[in-house]
């Protein structure tokens, strides 16, 4: 299990299939609260032909560190770790706050971001001041149960019971400080205003059932991109692990797709 320390943290990561592979290396990115294993199933398909690359953000998973109090802090974290791997071009694949996280590495980097797929993420957190009101309650919550409360809301009626638990508990892991001060970078994040800049084809696909982020604010931010796919999946804001193979066919599809 490799490390890699940048900046007071130690990030844990994954590296994994053939250097001289199909296409430029993947670089699959988590969200909040999550790890790197969200991805095990578009992980394991893809490294059969290509470099995959994924990791815990700082204070995520098996990594140590403080929470980023910005999205830009966590990118850095990444850019950190491909110059460490000697990975100049590639195609960040990122999910909610990993999408972000995408964004803001196409926006830094555009040499080096050859596409971009985005998974049930935006460019702009919107609320009405009724959802802004509930939000900012919710921080005043016991830990557990703010963090119960976000994480079932995350998946699509229907989904068991017991995965959705499971899933509650590994969030409850990441330890508070991280949780807050990344909760605090989303709220804050803002490039839809830049988001035309990004010229990179780029795929969004998004849950229809996701209310941690609503599917109007995501077609908000297709609108703005100039060469983006869009594909609506039913399923809640979990799609890695709702859909998976459903999410993992759609990248297969739009990464083998000759650019226009």
């Amino acid at each position: 299990m490799p490390k890699l320390e940048v900046d007071g943290a130690l990030l844990v990561y994954d590296d994994e299939g053939p250097r001289d592979g199909d296409g430029v290396p993947f670089v699959f990115i988590h969200g909040w609260t999550a790890d790197r294993h969200r991805w095990d199933d578009q992980f394991a398909h893809f490294a059969v032909g290509r470099r995959v690359i994924r990791l815990d953000l700082r204070g995520h998973g098996e990594s140590t560190g403080a929470g980023a109090r910005t999205v830009d802090e966590l990118a850095v974290d990444v850019v950190a770790l491909l110059d460490h791997l000697e990975v100049d071009r590639f195609v960040p694949v990122g999910h909610s706050m990993g999408g972000m996280i995408a964004q803001t590495l196409a926006l830094a980097h555009p040499e080096r971001v050859e596409r971009v797929v985005l998974v049930d993420s935006i460019s702009r957190m919107t609320y009405s001041r009724a959802r802004g009101l509930l939000l900012a309650v919710s921080t005043l919550l016991p830990f557990k149960l703010f963090v119960a409360v976000n994480i079932q809301r995350a998946f699509a009626p229907g989904y068991p019971k017991d995965k959705i638990r499971a899933y509650i508990d590994a969030s409850a892991a990441t330890p508070r400080e991280v949780v807050m001060t990344c909760y605090g970078a989303m709220r804050a994040f803002d490039v839809l205003d830049r988001v035309h800049e990004i010229t990179a084809p780029t795929l969004i696909v998004h849950g229809y059932h996701d209310i941690q982020l609503p599917l109007s604010q995501m077609l908000r931010m297709a609108n703005a991109y100039p060469d983006a796919v869009v594909r609506i999946v039913d399923a809640g804001h979990e799609l890695p692990v709702e859909k998976p193979a459903r999410l993992t066919a759609l990248i297969d599809g739009f990464v083998t797709a000759p650019a226009a």
